[in-house]
Formats: C-alpha cells, sequence, structure tokens
C-alpha cells in the first residue's frame, strides 16, 4: 500500500472514533452528572517500526511516521451546572467529590444525584441501586418518622438520628474508569472528605457538562477531517492508478 494512502487511512479511522466520542456526549446533553468524554491523540510509528521491523531515529523513510491513532478518552469532570428542583431526594455535590453507590457487591462512584425513596425508605439511584453512607451501608431514611433534611454538609437528619452521605475524592480523576449507567470504577481507594470541606446541595441537581455548541463545533470539525482523509485517499489511488497504466504502456 502507499504510504500516503495508509497515512491517509489511519487519519480517517482516527477522526471517526473521535465522532463516536462526540455522538455520545451529544446523546447525554440532558444525563444527570453526565461526564463528556475527549478522545486523546497520539502520533504512531510507522508500521515497520511498530512491528520491530525498523528502528526510529535511523534516519530511514520509517522516521515520517506513521499517522494518528486514538490512544484513549479521558473523562472532562468539569462541574456542570447547577439546577434547582426542590425535590427532597436530589442532591448535588459543589466542588469536589462523588456519592458512592453499590450495585452487584461492588462500589461504585457517581456525580449523579437524582435519587429516590422506595417502599422501603431506602436511598437509591435511578437504576436502584443503593446510596452508602459514611459507614458503608445503605441509607435509610424512615418513611414513617416524620420529615428529614440534608444539611449542607450532606448529613441526613431526622428526628433526632443522623447518617452522613459518603462523599469521596479519589487520588486522581485518572483513576476512575466510566462503568456505565453514569457510574464510575475507582482502581484505587477513594478518601472521604471531611464533614467541613463538603458542599452538598439539596433540592438540586448537576446537569450534564456536554456543551452543545462545543460538541457540535467538534463534530463538524471532525467529519470534515475524515472527509479531507477520504479526498487524500481517492487522489492517491488515482495517482497510483495512473502510475500503474503509464508503466503498462511502456510495456
Amino acid at each position: 500500500m502507499p504510504y500516503g494512502l495508509y497515512i491517509s487511512a489511519e487519519g480517517a479511522h482516527a477522526q471517526s472514533k473521535r465522532l463516536e466520542v462526540i455522538a455520545n456526549n451529544m446523546a447525554n446533553v440532558d444525563t444527570v452528572g453526565f461526564k463528556r468524554e475527549l478522545a486523546v491523540f497520539q502520533a504512531r510509528y510507522a508500521e515497520a517500526i511498530q512491528e520491530g521491523k525498523a528502528v526510529a531515529d535511523a534516519g530511514s523513510i520509517n522516521d515520517i511516521g506513521g499517522g494518528i491513532l486514538v490512544q484513549k478518552t479521558e473523562n472532562d469532570f468539569s462541574p456542570g451546572p447547577m439546577k434547582r428542583t426542590n425535590i427532597p431526594t436530589d442532591m448535588a455535590i459543589q466542588g469536589e467529590g462523588f456519592f458512592v453507590v453499590r450495585k452487584d457487591d461492588e462500589n461504585y462512584l457517581t456525580r449523579a444525584g437524582n435519587f429516590s425513596l422506595t417502599a422501603q425508605g431506602e436511598l437509591v439511584t435511578q437504576q436502584g441501586y443503593n446510596v452508602l453512607n459514611e459507614a458503608g451501608s445503605p441509607i435509610v431514611i424512615d418513611p414513617f418518622n416524620g420529615p428529614w433534611q440534608v444539611t449542607a454538609s450532606g448529613t441526613i437528619r431526622q428526628r433526632g438520628t443522623s447518617q452522613n452521605l459518603a462523599v469521596v475524592r479519589p487520588a486522581s480523576t485518572g483513576d476512575l474508569v466510566k462503568a456505565g449507567e453514569n457510574l464510575f470504577r475507582p482502581l484505587a481507594d477513594a478518601q472521604p472528605i471531611p464533614l467541613s470541606e463538603r458542599r452538598v446541595a439539596d433540592g438540586y441537581l448537576e446537569l450534564s457538562d456536554v456543551k452543545p455548541t462545543t460538541e457540535m463545533i467538534e463534530m463538524i470539525t471532525a467529519a470534515r477531517t475524515v472527509e479531507a482523509n477520504i479526498k487524500m485517499m481517492q487522489t492517491q489511488d488515482q495517482m497510483t492508478s495512473g502510475l500503474i497504466s503509464r508503466v503498462m504502456r511502456v510495456r
């Protein structure tokens, strides 16, 4: 395969992957607590170097590079806008921190605070996963014990009883892996945030941090880059066909 055709194909493929990421962001523009993803590009070596058949920086044709690839996707943990709902079970963390929920005997982190109460008084996510307290137990609010409230530090109080929401901070946001359903799996132990440093807004929700205008511009840019790479492939294919035709005529 001609080298230019190969590099153009790599560029088109990488931008197509970028479009998939952007499309997923756009699909979650209205998802509570959603964190947008970013496609991270990386220049790659020529295929011969990748396969160990050549050495980098040897001054050969292989040093011109092998195009780009999407090395990984990263989450943008910028805070989303706050929306007042006045629903008691809606909660939003202002600043750093994540709620802790339990799914299939494993703890996950989330910024989505659109919780609800079961008939038994368990505080759960939209998918029915238990929201945990600092002790690692499901939060239960007695539906027959009168009104309850959530303090600014994330303490749920009800007639002389109190329990603190588990609000934790990972050592690095790089330790968090998206696990679907707006949940993150921590790769390392997350540390509880002291009550004095917490800011939990009751009756509010943190909305998605996706900005439609920004994503649309990114989508147009990526789509045009895909188109440009495809046109380059077509041009190089025509040049190769023309060269072969001339060689055949000479013979």
